[in-house]
């Protein structure tokens, strides 16, 4: 069943898939933690949340953490079209246009975004995709 993205439903269904895929923790490249502010979602307000590669996937949870690489400000549509359409190109647009901010390691930022995935990181994108409405 899909999920709206970002949605609390969303968020636990991502975990859920991370957990039946663990041999994808090797596909991430760059190890890093980001605080994400989602804005303009469709819930009415900013989604408050993080995504950490240090011990897997790309994964988004609720809440920030404590200390991470970046913080970055984003609106919903870039947000979905970066992390479940898997679209650089949206992100770049947006970032150039100012609708992206970001604070802190930028350069990890770039390393993440120019890592081929392996296939168990494409396996992970393809479920993930499927599972956001």
């Amino acid at each position: 069943m899909p999920y709206t993205f970002l949605s609390p439903e969303w968020i636990d269904a991502v975990q859920q898939l991370r957990s039946e895929l663990p041999e994808s923790a090797s596909s991430i490249p760059v190890q890093l933690t980001i605080n994400l502010n989602v804005t303009e979602t469709p819930f009415g307000e900013t989604v408050i949340a993080h995504v950490d590669t240090t011990q897997g996937p790309l994964i988004v949870a609720d809440g920030h953490l404590d200390g991470p690489d970046l913080v970055v400000t984003i609106d919903y549509e870039t947000a979905r079209a970066l992390l479940v359409d898997g679209n650089p190109q949206a992100a770049m647009t947006a970032f150039m246009a100012g609708k992206i901010q970001v604070e802190g390691d930028l350069a990890k930022l770039m390393v993440l975004q120019t890592a081929s995935p392996d296939p168990a990181a494409l396996e992970f994108g393809e479920r993930l995709r499927a599972l956001t409405a």
